[in-house]
């Protein structure tokens, strides 16, 4: 059976209403502009610099590429395979870096 939507049993129905004190007024805003063109500056500056050379450390890429060509580097097809699959799926691989 489906219960009415009017008051029910037990339900309080005297609610009295208590004299509150007014809110304190809120502090004028002060403007933040003088220090915006700073900071952006700043990251525009941060930006161009990241952006002049790719993320990549070309020394350990140079390392990597050595061990390769002497055949000193240990590859692991089934380590391959896993960390391809955990960057196309966005996982984190279980093996150590």
């Amino acid at each position: 059976m489906v219960d009415s939507i009017g008051t029910k049993a037990g339900a309080v129905t005297d609610r009295r209403t208590v004299p509150v004190d007014p809110a304190s007024r809120v502090a004028a805003v002060r403007p933040v502009a003088a220090d915006a063109p700073a900071v952006r500056s700043a990251a525009a500056e941060i930006a161009a610099e990241q952006g002049a050379r790719p993320p990549v450390d070309t020394d350990r890429v140079s390392r990597i590429r050595k061990a390769i060509h002497d055949n000193k580097f240990p590859l692991s097809p089934s380590t391959i395979a896993d960390r391809l699959l955990a960057f196309k799926l966005d996982w984190k691989s279980r093996e150590p870096s």
